[in-house]
């Protein structure tokens, strides 16, 4: 009686089982990127993750909505060792004493989020920042929403934002007309802000672009639905776990159906999550199975 209770708990659409595995495919493929170009995933709970953690979600803090239903999915360092991530740090280095000597011994660098899509993180992380911009806008380390309301969540509702160090110099205002300006307004200039005594924006030009801005961190984040794509509401075919695995066992041997029954125990004691549950019934059966069963239960309720 009890794992009948349990079982009518943990139905689930057809469409989120799905949309549920093709995200995690989405996630796992963007940090497969990010590590094959150099970074290596840290844990949250490790010194500098803590404070990545902490200073992101202080940054949330001025919209509590957003702050409270954002959840960090993976926070990856940069640790690349290549002959060009080598020499954009050097370049960095070359331009932090350069800017240093000019102003004072001061080269006023400070660490800042930008947010994007998952494509343009994936090829900034690769080949660094487009030159085919003006300017890039980073948010400073407090202002971290700006950046995440301006990252694209993709269809698993992540979305990623890189922490950089930048060279800001001395700063100007930016000008209302600055839309076409690619570089400092005169030799006495390094960067741009939107407000010289609070600001909410640095602005990095064009002819600086990747010389004063290193990324260092990736922090993926899972974010509230108000961020995501709207989603058209679809009519849901609903199936319980048992009755999947019921139907998929037919068409496994022993040792798949031993282990797929393990993971549904795991799952009515809540040792795993609903998506764990997920991503290992996958790994079991296999994408190719999984969806010709889910196709044929379809059809034949409907």
């Amino acid at each position: 009686m009890n794992q009948i209770g349990a079982e009518n708990q943990t139905s689930i659409t057809i469409d989120d089982a799905m949309s549920e595995s093709n995200e995690l495919d989405s996630c796992y493929n963007c940090f497969q990127h990010f590590v094959a170009n150099g970074f290596s995933k840290i844990d949250e709970s490790s010194f500098e993750g803590d404070i990545i953690k902490t200073s992101f979600f202080s940054s949330l803090s001025r919209n509590p909505r957003i702050s409270y239903r954002t959840k960090i999915v993976a926070i990856h360092k940069n640790s690349n060792t290549s002959q060009c991530w080598k020499i954009r740090a050097h370049s960095f280095a070359v331009y932090t004493k350069a800017v240093a000597d000019t102003r004072r011994g001061d080269a006023n660098i400070k660490y800042a989020w930008y947010g994007a899509s998952k494509n343009e993180i994936c090829e900034t992380v690769m080949h660094g920042f487009s030159w085919r911009r003006h300017s890039i806008s980073v948010s400073p380390a407090k202002h971290g929403l700006d950046s995440v309301l301006c990252s694209e969540v993709d269809g698993s509702g992540v979305g990623h934002l890189l922490l950089c160090r930048v060279i800001l110099g001395k700063q100007e205002v930016a000008r209302e007309d600055s839309r076409d300006q690619f570089h400092p307004s005169s030799m006495d200039f390094d960067s741009a802000v939107d407000d010289i005594s609070s600001p909410t924006r640095y602005i990095i030009w064009n002819t600086h672009l990747n010389c004063n801005i290193l990324p260092c961190y990736i922090l993926s984040f899972e974010a509230p639905l108000c961020l995501s794509e709207p989603k058209t509401i679809k009519p849901k075919t609903w199936i319980t776990f048992g009755t999947l695995i019921s139907i998929l066992s037919p068409f496994l041997d022993h040792s798949q159906r031993a282990s797929l029954e393990e993971q549904y125990t795991n799952y009515l004691e809540k040792k795993i999550t609903r998506p764990q549950m997920i991503q290992r019934v996958r790994a079991i059966a296999g994408n190719q199975l999984l969806s010709a069963v889910v196709k044929l239960y379809t059809n034949k309720i409907n």
